[in-house]
């Protein structure tokens, strides 16, 4: 029992690494048997980075290092193995179907893990490969609609999925980027699927809802339907477009536009009152002036619009539109700026709610806002493939032998059991017969005397 015991009481230390186009954003989590704690956050600026995608790797491992260290010295602990998150424009999703005999009459892990083998065995570009499989649902036999098959009894196990891929040199770049850094990549995780990880409850995916993440330099669709991954798209286009469109408008630099941007930006022009100014730094010697804050927000708001008309499209291309009865959640670091949720709301003609990391505990206001959803979902991801790896392995030996001995107990002490029982039956058959020979004993001395 203490074997067992510690076994599934021992503690795991997941780090979450989030390469983002303008930051990267390393997060360590304690695993437990009560949840996650998070012990550390490392949060650096990152150039290294365009539309997602890596374009200098020297810079970009300068930034992951510095990240790595912040988090380290946070944490107090040493940092070798990462969950690695990855975006951009080549992401692609696609739909497969699986099916497998199901072994002995009852569906087990392994055969879940068989079925979804088999639904990820269909051909790719060379210079692509599989990310995710992502089952919807489950068949077992004729009954479709199954979430969990396990433990179900049938022949016929089957599945529909989709198949997320990436170009092979993108998800090549990161890992380098990590292995240049002294770290061990254990899996690269599409950055929308770690955010919903992290922000979505699990009535929206039930009932139908779509994850907005907005960074520096892409923008992520989610879409969860029936408790499923529906549908998967990156647009390239994020916060680092309103931050050129504001240098351009404002003639002023871009560190100025991107500190002009979250200050003082808003998204919905109607928002801001007429009366209100803001200092615009000048460039290349100019000397700073005075402007309107409206000025400012009609800069803003066309690029926005932009963004989210295109959401909007691409969720009505899927024909999804009605059944995301939930609404949208907006996270990522794009949302920041004032009248970004009641803007959505207006475009995308749905309920719209900002989405923080929630079901994590430790220094949680380190990582309240929508830029760490990443961080925090490559933890929680991290925390649930080492559960269902800790599912699929066969208990250590020692823990075995104590499982066989308790058994072999057990059978000793059924076995005593059924001596003594049959002890007291032969018992109580000779105290019948003995009563009843006594019996007709006396019965024939009062006869003959």
């Amino acid at each position: 029992m203490h074997a067992m015991k510690s076994r599934m009481e021992t503690t795991e230390i997941v780090v979450g690494l989030d390469i983002g186009t303008t930051k990267v954003c390393a997060v360590v989590g304690e695993v437990d048997a009560d949840g996650i704690t998070i012990l550390g956050v490392g949060n650096v600026p990152c150039r290294g980075l365009r539309k997602g995608v890596v374009s200098n790797i020297d810079w970009t491992v300068r930034s992951i290092t510095e990240a790595i260290e912040a988090a380290q010295t946070m944490a107090g602990v040493e940092i070798r193995t990462v969950y690695a998150g990855v975006a951009g424009s080549h992401i692609r999703c696609q739909s497969s179907d699986g099916v497998a005999a199901i072994s002995g009459g009852e569906v087990t892990r392994l055969d879940v893990e068989r079925v979804l083998e088999g639904a990820r065995a269909i051909p790719v570009d060379a210079d692509r490969q599989i990310l995710h499989v992502l089952p919807r649902e489950f068949t077992v036999d004729n009954q479709d609609g199954i979430r969990d098959p396990v433990g179900m009894s049938g022949v016929r196990l089957g599945t529909k999925v989709n198949l997320i891929t990436a170009a092979t040199s993108c998800v090549q770049n990161v890992v380098r980027c990590a292995e240049r850094c002294g770290l061990t990549v254990a899996d690269v995780v599409l950055e929308p699927v770690a955010s919903a990880e992290s922000v979505l409850s699990e009535d929206e995916k039930e009932i139908g809802v779509a994850l907005i993440d907005i960074g520096g330099g892409t923008t992520d669709l989610l879409l969860y339907v029936d408790g499923g991954i529906a549908h998967a798209s990156v647009i390239p286009a994020g916060g680092n477009n309103v931050t050129a469109d504001i240098a351009a408008g404002l003639r002023t630099p871009m560190g100025e536009a991107e500190r002009l941007k979250r200050n003082f930006g808003c998204a919905l022009g109607r928002m801001v009152g007429d009366e209100e100014e803001i200092e615009v730094p000048g460039v290349g010697g100019h000397p700073p002036r005075r402007t309107a804050r409206r000025v400012l927000s009609d800069i803003i708001e066309p690029r926005v619009e932009e963004i989210f008309a295109v959401i909007r499209k691409r969720i009505e291309d899927t024909g999804l539109l009605e059944q995301l009865s939930a609404g949208a959640v907006l996270t990522g670091g794009g949302v920041l700026m004032e009248g970004m949720t009641e803007f959505a709301e207006e475009i995308l003609g749905m309920p719209v709610r900002l989405g923080v990391p929630v079901g994590v505990r430790g220094i949680t206001q380190l990582v309240a806002g929508p830029q760490y959803a990443t961080g925090v979902g490559l933890v929680q991801y991290g925390a649930n493939a080492l559960a269902q790896a800790r599912a699929l392995t066969p208990p250590p030996p020692e823990v075995a032998r104590m499982d066989g001995r308790r058994d072999r107990i057990k059978e000793s002490r059924r076995e005593v059991r059924e001596a003594s029982r049959e002890v007291l039956r032969d018992a109580s058959d000779d105290t019948r017969i003995e009563k009843k020979s006594g019996g007709r004993f006396w019965s024939w001395l009062r006869a003959a005397f």
